[in-house]
């Protein structure tokens, strides 16, 4: 599928079939009357948009006749968190989900989407905001991984990690600051947070976390690419779920 819609006519369709829009992008200022309908449209799909200017447009364009609007649209249709937890019924198996924090790199988000298929998780959760979505750069990275593991987007990461903690998750949040991951008991039902690699996890999301969580570091650097902490931090779980029976190979 196309991940990028240019023009008023093709973007308000797409909007009115139903396409899953992860961002609007609108000329600044520009109110006349299709514009106007296009907009209300988004808004109603509460999908994020973006006032800019002519020359951001241009730069964003890939056919040249955008007329004031482009839309980036998801390759892949989102789950819903619930979509999530009912896969872990059918496997009969503790919740394991992977919450995302602000990961705006589209390789890493296709790296650990394929990470979490591979360690058994149930499903991913990335936010509405200020995070890459599932375009076609994504779907690539995650070398088919998205035909089979659940992505759900959420408005608000911290109001949904309590909403499943009260369903009986707990959450690690990985940190250079936490607690060596191997000192922790990462069984049961658990979400992993990851941040990104500026900022890491934010402070809202890291106050409602469980733990925190370090990976021992031996060399001269002193972090890790967002997907690698991921993949590592997964595979501890995984280590642990397996010894205490938790995943029957």
């Amino acid at each position: 599928m196309s991940e990028q819609i240019e023009g008023r006519n093709a973007v308000l369709e797409a909007f009115r079939s139903g396409r899953c829009v992860d961002k609007l992008f609108v000329l600044d200022g520009c109110q006349d009357g299709p514009v106007r309908t296009i907009t209300r449209e988004a808004r109603k799909k509460d999908t994020i948009i973006n006032y800019v200017s002519r020359e951001r447009l241009d730069q964003l364009s890939e056919t040249g006749a955008h007329q004031g609007v482009i839309a980036q649209v998801s390759a892949y249709e989102y789950s819903t968190v619930e979509d999530i937890l009912a896969k872990a019924r059918e496997r009969d198996e503790p919740p394991f989900i992977f919450v995302l924090d602000n990961i705006e790199d589209p390789h890493n988000l296709g790296a650990i989407i394929r990470t979490a298929n591979l360690a058994g998780a149930h499903g991913v959760i990335i936010p509405k905001r200020r995070a890459a979505g599932l375009t076609a750069t994504v779907v690539k990275a995650s070398a088919g991984a998205l035909n089979y593991t659940p992505v759900a987007k959420v408005t608000n990461l911290v109001k949904t990690i309590e909403e499943l903690k009260e369903k009986g998750l707990w959450f690690v949040c990985a940190d250079m600051d936490g607690e060596t991951m191997y000192r922790l008991n990462l069984t049961g039902p658990i979400g992993l947070v990851i941040g990104n690699e500026g900022e890491g996890v934010s402070r809202l999301v890291r106050e409602k976390c469980d733990f925190t969580a370090s990976i021992p570091m031996y060399g001269d650097i002193d972090s890790l690419n967002a997907s690698v902490a991921a993949g590592v931090l997964a595979y501890e779980i995984v280590r642990q779920r397996y010894n205490a029976g938790g995943i029957v190979k």
